[in-house]
């Protein structure tokens, strides 16, 4: 840009000169006043194909630019989509893993209650198995004490001495 001016500067500095030349000699011809001419519109056209050139040339880098953002930002985007899908992944294993040591913690939790229960139901079994034993030994403890009172009462008895009917022979 700053090579723009310089040469605008320069081609208006020497339209100025040569149209003050051109006054001062009287002796200047009409072709070097056509050359001079000439000599300036080419160099306006030269200034106008050099500012199109530079003028093109930003536009290039500006969409080269604006292209390199575009793949930076998708693959910016791109990187977030898949730490974000890996992040689910981890998040839905450590939420797998949470919910199957919590399954396995109530497994192992109703597994000992059972255990318990059935420890318990066992130990009331034994319990009332064992009153049953104990209930039929205090029977037939009973049951031989009255046979053993029945024949020891039977040899103190002799016929008539019982009083419970009243006769006494």
């Amino acid at each position: 840009m700053k090579r723009l001016t310089s040469l605008c500067i320069a081609v208006c500095f020497s339209a100025t000169l040569l149209a003050g030349g051109a006054h001062a000699q009287s002796d200047a011809t009409d072709d070097s006043l056509k050359a001079a001419g000439e000599r300036m519109r080419q160099t306006s056209q030269q200034l106008q194909k050099d500012i199109q050139e530079r003028l093109e040339k930003l536009r290039q880098e500006r969409a080269s630019l604006q292209a390199r953002q575009s793949r930076e930002r998708e693959d910016e985007a791109a990187r977030a989509r898949q730490q974000a899908e890996q992040d689910r992944a981890a998040l839905a294993a450590v939420k797998e893993s949470k919910k199957r040591e919590a399954l396995a913690a109530a497994q192992e939790q109703a597994r000992k209650e059972a255990a318990a229960r059935a420890a318990e139901a066992e130990r009331l079994r034994q319990a009332e198995l064992k009153e049953k034993i104990e209930q039929e030994a205090a029977l037939e403890r009973a049951q031989r004490e009255s046979l053993e009172a029945y024949k020891a009462g039977a040899k103190e008895r002799t016929l008539g001495s019982d009083t419970q009917f009243g006769v006494d022979l």
